[in-house]
C-alpha cells in the first residue's frame, strides 16, 4: 500500500516539476534514469528495463513519462524476482530537468534478502524410474545444479532444468521431457521449494540404418565407418562420433545422423543423410610461413581410382626453404576400420646451416579413431645433406605409432591431455649394415585454472636412437629441434649437435619441453575469440644423453579461434641467440 501512495504522490507533483522544462536546452535527452542499488541489481536493471529505450525520444510529455514510470515499476519488480528478490523496496523520484535530460528519473532499490533454495524434490517416471537405473537417478540428483542453500534466480533455475534434461535425453532416453517443474516461493521466509518431475519415456535402442545419398560409395562403407550396431543403447555421443568418422573419411562433404522421427523403442531406426564428395578435386593453397615466407601448395585427390577403388592423393609444396612432392594410396576401411596405405615422398629442405635431400617410402595399415590412432608400417628412408661426410645413406625399418587424445573439444581444446609414442627397429643399408632402434614420445597437458585465469599448457617431447654406430643412419631418422612446435625463439633445425666448422647437425637424442599460460581476453566484460599467452620453451639435442644442454626461448603471443582453426602468433626471444623471432601457425595437431 505504501508503494501505491508513493506513486500517487509522485504523479501529483508533476505540474510543479513540468514548469522547469522551459529552461532545458533543446539538445538534452528526453529521459534519463539513475539507479541507486547494489552493483549486481544496478547492472541487471540497466540492461533490461524497457524505460531506458525511450531516452532518445524528443516528444515525450510529463503524462507519458508518468505512464512509463508506472509500467517500469512493475517490470522492475518482475526483474528483481528473477534474481531472487521477491520483497524489494523501490522508490521512484522525479528530479528537476537539467542539461542532460528534460525528464530525469532516479530509482532507489533496497532489494531485501535474496531468496534461497530450501528444498529440492526431484522425481522420475518412465523407464528411468525402474530399479535398473537406481544408480543413474542417484547420480542425477547429486549433479543437480541448484542444491538447497544456494540463491534462487530465474536464470540459474532455467539452466539447471535444461542441463538435467540434456543429460538424460542424450543417453538412453531420447524422448525425455519435463512432466512438471515449479518453484514454490515463500516471500516471508525468503525460501524456494523446487519441485520437478522428469518423464524419461522408454529406453531407446538403435535399429537399422536408413541411409540416404549414396551414389558412388556403397552402404557397406557407411555402416563400417558409422559403427552403430542394431540393438545398442542410444547415446547421442555415439551418433556424433559416427558422423565425425564419416566426414573425416574424406568420402563425404556433409553428414547428418539422427534418430528417425518415429520408431519402436526396441529398435529405433537411425537416419543417415549424406552428400558425397566429388570423385576428384584439385586444391591450390597460398599462405605465408614465418620462417620461410610465401608458401604454395597444389593437391589432387581421386576418391576412387578405377579398377583399384582406393583413394589416391598427390601433393606438391613449395616455399623458400621446403620443396616436396608426395603421393599416397589409401584403401577403404575394413570391418575393423583398419586401412591399408602406400605412400612416397621426396623432399628438399633448407635448415639453419645445411640442406638435405630425402626420400621416404612407406607401406602399412592405419586405424584413426576419435581418441586413439594406431599405425603399423614398414619404411624405407634415404637422405643426403651438405654437411661434411653426410653422403647418401639408406635404411629400412618396421614401426609402430600409437596416439591417445583426451581433450574436451577439438580443434579448440581447453582441458585434457594427450600422449603419443613411436617405436621402430631397422637396419642401415649399403656397404655398412648396422641395426638400430628408434623411439619418440610426446605429451601435452592442458590444466584449466578458471574462466578468468585461463589454463596452463605443458608440452613435452623426447626421443632417442640406440645403435653401435649412428654414422650410417639417414639424417631424417635422427633428431633436430627449433621452431614453432619445438623451441620458439630459434629457427627450425638450429638446435642440434654443434660441429667444429660451425654447422649444426642432427643428433641421436632429443628432449624438448614447454610451459605456456593461456589467458582469455575480454572486452566490455565479455569473452572474445582471443587469448593472450606467455611461454617458456627449452630443448636440447646431443649424441650422448649426458651432453643434453637445454637452450631456452621465452616470449608472449596471442591465440585466435579463427574459422579455419586456432591461429597462433608468438614473439619469442632465444636466450642463446639473443634475438627475437616471430612464429605463426594455424591448427591444432596432436
Amino acid at each position: 500500500m505504501a508503494h501505491i501512495v508513493f506513486c500517487a504522490a509522485a504523479l501529483s507533483a508533476v505540474p510543479a516539476w513540468a514548469q522547469t522544462q522551459a529552461n532545458t536546452p533543446a539538445t538534452a535527452a528526453a529521459l534519463s534514469l539513475n539507479i541507486d542499488a547494489p552493483t549486481e541489481v544496478q547492472d541487471y536493471l540497466s540492461r533490461h528495463l524497457e524505460l531506458l529505450r525511450y531516452n532518445a525520444l524528443d516528444d515525450l510529455d510529463t503524462t507519458e513519462v508518468d505512464k512509463l514510470v508506472q509500467s517500469a515499476d512493475m517490470q522492475a519488480r518482475e526483474l528483481l524476482g528473477t534474481l531472487g528478490y521477491f520483497s524489494p523496496q523501490l522508490q521512484w523520484q522525479r528530479e528537476n530537468a537539467n542539461a542532460q535530460a528534460r525528464h530525469p528519473v532516479r530509482l532507489t532499490v533496497v532489494p531485501g534478502e535474496q531468496t534461497r533454495i530450501s528444498q529440492v524434490q526431484l522425481s522420475f517416471v518412465g523407464d528411468l524410474a525402474g530399479a535398473a537405473f537406481e544408480s543413474v537417478r542417484d547420480k542425477l540428483r547429486k549433479s543437480w545444479w541448484l542444491p538447497a542453500g544456494l540463491p534462487f534466480t530465474q536464470e540459474a533455475w532455467n539452466q539447471a532444468k535444461n542441463q538435467l534434461l540434456r543429460t538424460v535425453s542424450t543417453q538412453d532416453f531420447a524422448q525425455a521431457r519435463w512432466q512438471e517443474t515449479r518453484a514454490d516461493i515463500d516471500p516471508e521466509r525468503h525460501s524456494a521449494t523446487l519441485v520437478l518431475v522428469l518423464d524419461s519415456g522408454p529406453q531407446i535402442f538403435l535399429g537399422a540404418l536408413d541411409i540416404e545419398g549414396t551414389e558412388h560409395y556403397d552402404a557397406q562403407m557407411v555402416q563400417r565407418l558409422a559403427r552403430l550396431r542394431a540393438g545398442q543403447a542410444y547415446k547421442q555421443s555415439d551418433l556424433l562420433e559416427a558422423q565425425q568418422r564419416l566426414i573425416s573419411s574424406g568420402y563425404y562433404d556433409s553428414v547428418l545422423i539422427a534418430l528417425a522421427e518415429t520408431g519402436s523403442p526396441e529398435a529405433w531406426p537411425v537416419k543417415v543423410q549424406l552428400r558425397e564428395a566429388a570423385r576428384q578435386k584439385f586444391v591450390i593453397g597460398v599462405g605465408v610461413k614465418s620462417d620461410s615466407g610465401m608458401h604454395l601448395s597444389a593437391e589432387h585427390v581421386h576418391h576412387r581410382v578405377p579398377g583399384l577403388n582406393w583413394r589416391a592423393s598427390t601433393k606438391l609444396e613449395l616455399d623458400q626453404k621446403l620443396q616436396s612432392l608426395g603421393a599416397e594410396l589409401l584403401a577403404p576401411p575394413n570391418a575393423n576400420l583398419w586401412r591399408w596405405n602406400l605412400s612416397a615422398k621426396a623432399t628438399h629442405e633448407v635448415l639453419s646451416t645445411y640442406e638435405t635431400h630425402s626420400q621416404r617410402w612407406r607401406a602399412g595399415q592405419a586405424k584413426l579413431g576419435d581418441t586413439i590412432d594406431r599405425n603399423i608400417y614398414a619404411q624405407y628412408d634415404s637422405a643426403s645433406s651438405t654437411l661434411v661426410g653426410d653422403d647418401l645413406k639408406e635404411s629400412a625399418s618396421a614401426n609402430f605409432a600409437w596416439t591417445w587424445r583426451g581433450f574436451d573439444s577439438l580443434p579448440f581444446p581447453s582441458r585434457g591431455w594427450g600422449f603419443g609414442v613411436e617405436l621402430g627397429a631397422g637396419m642401415t643399408l649399403g656397404s655398412t649394415q648396422v641395426p638400430y632402434a628408434r623411439w619418440l614420445g610426446k605429451t601435452l597437458f592442458m590444466v584449466p585454472l578458471s574462466s578468468t585465469w585461463g589454463r596452463i599448457a605443458l608440452r613435452g617431447q623426447a626421443g632417442g636412437i640406440g645403435t653401435q654406430d649412428a654414422s650410417a643412419i639417414p639424417n631424417t631418422q635422427l633428431f633436430i629441434a627449433g621452431g614453432q612446435n619445438s623451441v620458439r625463439g630459434y629457427a627450425p633445425g638450429s638446435i642440434g649437435v654443434a660441429n667444429a666448422n660451425g654447422t649444426i647437425s642432427p643428433g641421436r637424442y632429443m628432449a624438448v619441453g614447454s610451459a605456456e599460460w593461456q589467458v582469455p581476453i575480454r572486452m566490455n566484460k565479455r569473452m572474445t575469440d582471443w587469448e593472450g599467452t606467455v611461454f617458456l620453451d627449452a630443448g636440447a639435442v646431443a649424441n650422448d644423453p649426458r651432453d643434453l644442454q637445454p637452450q631456452v626461448g621465452l616470449g608472449m603471443g596471442a591465440r585466435w579461434r579463427s574459422p579455419v582453426g586456432p591461429l597462433q602468433i608468438d614473439l619469442a626471444y632465444g636466450e642463446a641467440t639473443r634475438a627475437w623471432r616471430l612464429h605463426l601457425n594455424v591448427g591444432f595437431v596432436f
